[in-house]
């Protein structure tokens, strides 16, 4: 696989194509045409009796596994005022059971191989004064070192807070192996900025990208909207001109969260990268 080209280094979100099977998740992205995939990993957690045997059998199909990503218990996504109480590892009443989860995920991933995963932290706080701030940042430190012990780096969802706000966050953490998982939509989903000035403030933890596209909001406190790769309010020709200038050489994952036709709108995705590449 050569390192040159956006277009060889785009996979698929496995959770945006909703598979209740390994089977089922084959032939969207047979029917996608790209043999590449970010997977989720609570279904190999949660039903080892459907999903143990993934690794083996992409690796039979030929489907490259570029990562792998977990979510975290509780989460509520109806409002972003649910998602800032309910996300991450930042409550206290989901933290042990999210705990022992990740020390699960950690080992399925080492298993498969995986040299990076992503995860939405949750909320970070803005100051270190806020009283949050040490334990979250203790979880976080607590996290990194479980999966760094296995040569597994970790990369943060962008845009629940604001990139500055992240990135003193990871400055303070001081970790190699703790970067972003960097998604342009979300910092419009959540109103948390520019997506290209994000993109350059958080260049330095750059691990991996998602494609993925949205409108603002009219209703400032609401969420913005998720729509097609490449009609939204995304700048897809200054994103990719920036990764270039950063020669970022690491994988671009379609995500897609919304709507009914996955595999035609990540198909778009992939036909508007590769048409701007």
């Amino acid at each position: 696989m050569t390192t040159t080209s956006i277009v060889d280094r785009l996979a698929v979100c496995s959770w945006s194509l909703q598979p209740a099977t390994p089977e089922e998740l084959f032939q969207s992205l047979e029917a996608i045409g790209l043999p590449r995939v970010q997977l989720a990993l609570d279904p190999l957690r949660e039903k080892p009796e459907v999903w143990g045997r993934f690794g083996a059998e992409a690796a039979r199909r030929g489907v490259t596994i570029v990562s792998g990503m977990f979510g975290t218990v509780g989460e509520d996504y109806t409002t972003l005022d649910t998602i800032k109480v309910t996300g991450g590892v930042v409550p206290d009443a989901t933290w042990e059971q999210n705990w022992r989860n990740i020390q699960q995920i950690v080992n399925i991933a080492a298993d498969l191989g995986l040299k990076l995963v992503t995860f939405h932290a949750g909320f970070l706080p803005h100051e270190e004064s806020d009283p949050g701030f040490a334990k979250l940042f203790q979880r976080i430190s607590q996290i990194a070192d479980l999966f760094s012990q296995r040569g597994i780096s970790l990369g943060f969802e962008t845009g629940q807070e604001t990139a500055e706000t992240l990135s003193q966050f990871l400055t303070k953490l001081n970790r190699p192996t703790v970067g972003v998982n960097f998604d342009p939509a979300n910092m419009i989903l959540y109103a948390k900025g520019d997506p290209i000035a994000a993109l350059r403030t958080l260049s330095p933890w750059l691990k991996q990208c998602h494609i993925k596209d949205a409108n603002l909001t009219q209703t400032p406190g609401t969420w913005g909207e998720e729509v097609v790769v490449g009609t939204g309010q995304v700048d897809w020709a200054a994103f990719f001109a920036l990764l270039r200038t950063l020669n970022f050489t690491g994988d671009c994952c379609i995500e897609r969260e919304a709507g009914s036709q996955r595999i035609a709108d990540i198909r778009a995705a992939r036909d508007h990268v590769a048409k701007l590449a």
